[in-house]
């Protein structure tokens, strides 16, 4: 997991508090799974069409470009992304498991890594995850107003409300814990900071020359009764390479910048180290508290050691998608932006409504998999913004026929990592990526509290 904690020192003191880009859960609490608005996010110009609507330009066939509904029950969805919230909360039971005596941070930042934040976050809680942790305050205020308990992390960015709900912060600079104490002046209560080492990724946190200031001023404003200093913490850089001598070099370091805060007379609750990849790889990186991300929600965080199943993981995520048309086509036909593939013979072509816009990654043109009626396929041609071409050959198909673009594999469908590699990515980028155009449904029970 990565947490992208650091703030520019200038734009702190400069009051610059509100730079946000998290998007945050879509289902309020009393808006069923699917049907609701986003919470927090940014007004859209064009509203998400509803299931069923009319929305863009028609394909030359006179069908509708985007939702061809012949063949099409009413009302069915043109695409959507089922996520199963009992693998959810069975993968942060097996990740407990692993942890062994440290407890377990979900990461549900990015809406959750695009599966939903809220549902997602009180599924974790369910399979035993204790803390949550998010990358804006935004999704973290959006997740106490929907009442998801739990402790909860986030980097500082609007630091008063941070402090009076009580949520964690990180501090990886002496101006931060400066922020800090602004806050606990200003709405009467202590805040609770992480400090945050750099002990060998090259991004956030104090560097080893820097460390030793920061504690002091963290150590001083805690004496002072304005602040606890409640975690530790670093990231690995390269934990998805089980066994590179940069995870031990970061270990020592880590260990070498929690015994600089515990001789200044810190006593923190958690030091913490370790996201999906060193959860499952590097037990010695467990320390109080683990941090897993991708894992969570299924998806192997050492694709080139293992898969998904492999690890004890169940991919939450299934992306599917309806026929929008179909229609026959000579040979020679040149299909989508470019006619970048050109038809082998007589054949039939399915557009699939989802495109780029989506998150269906345009670098997996010519190559993103996808299982129609038990046959997998690849795109052909281009992936547009709104959509893309299947060549089905002759294999029956009609409008309003289901397409799998990706899912935990019962049925032969892809999996993410498939797509990951067709587009030269990560799974994260994948499953992150799918957007808010297309409706989030839910199975596999719900987390308590969640209706």
């Amino acid at each position: 997991m990565s947490f992208g904690m650091a703030r520019e020192a200038e734009h702190v003191e400069a009051g610059y508090g509100a730079a946000v880009t998290a998007v945050v859960d879509r289902h309020p609490p009393g808006v069923s799974a699917g049907t609701g608005p986003a919470v927090g996010s940014a007004p859209s110009a064009v509203p998400a069409p509803t299931a069923g609507s009319v929305a863009g330009p028609h394909s030359q066939d006179g069908q509708d470009g985007r939702y061809g509904q012949d063949g099409q029950q009413a009302g069915t969805p043109h695409a959507q992304a089922c996520i199963d919230l009992a693998a959810i909360r069975a993968n942060v039971s097996r990740l407990c498991d692993t942890a062994g005596s440290a407890e377990v941070m979900a990461v549900v930042k990015a809406d959750a890594y695009g599966h939903g934040a809220v549902p997602v976050a009180r599924a974790a809680l369910a399979g035993g995850a204790t803390w949550l942790g998010v990358a804006g305050m935004r999704e973290a205020l959006a997740l106490r107003a929907a009442g998801v308990a739990g402790r909860l992390l986030t980097p500082g960015d609007d630091w008063n409300a941070a402090v009076a709900a009580g949520i964690e912060l990180s501090a990886g600079a002496p101006w931060a814990v400066r922020a800090a104490v602004r806050a606990a002046r200003a709405v009467d209560r202590p805040a609770l900071l992480h400090l945050e080492a750099e002990t060998g990724l090259g991004r956030g946190g104090a560097a080893a020359g820097d460390w030793q200031t920061l504690v002091d001023s963290a150590a001083a404003a805690e004496a002072a009764g304005y602040l606890r200093v409640v975690g530790v913490w670093s990231h690995l850089a390269r934990a998805d390479e089980p066994g590179h001598p940069s995870c031990e070099r970061q270990l020592a370091n880590f260990r070498s910048a929690a015994g600089v805060a515990r001789r200044a007379g810190l006593a923190p609750d958690v030091l913490h180290l370790s996201n999906s990849a060193a959860t499952l790889t590097l037990p010695e990186a467990h320390f109080d508290l683990v941090r897993p991300g991708l894992a969570v929600y299924g998806l192997s965080p050492v694709p080139d050691l293992a898969g998904p199943s492999e690890l004890g993981l169940r991919p939450a995520m299934t992306l599917t998608a309806r026929l929008a048309s179909v229609k026959r086509v000579p040979a020679g036909q040149g299909v989508s932006y470019g006619h970048r593939y050109r038809t082998a013979g007589e054949t039939t072509l399915g557009l699939v409504p989802l495109g780029y816009a989506d998150g269906v990654p345009r670098h997996a043109s010519q190559a993103g998999p996808v299982l129609v009626a038990g046959r997998q396929h690849t795109v052909a041609g281009t992936v547009c913004m709104d959509q893309f071409v299947l060549d089905l050959g002759e294999a029956p198909a009609a409008p309003g026929d289901e397409v799998v673009l990706f899912g935990p594999g019962d049925r032969g469908e892809p999996g993410a990592g498939d797509w990951a590699r067709a587009a030269h990515t990560i799974s994260h980028e994948i499953v992150t990526r799918i957007g808010a155009r297309v409706p989030r449904t839910y199975t596999g029970g719900s987390a308590p509290g969640d209706h």
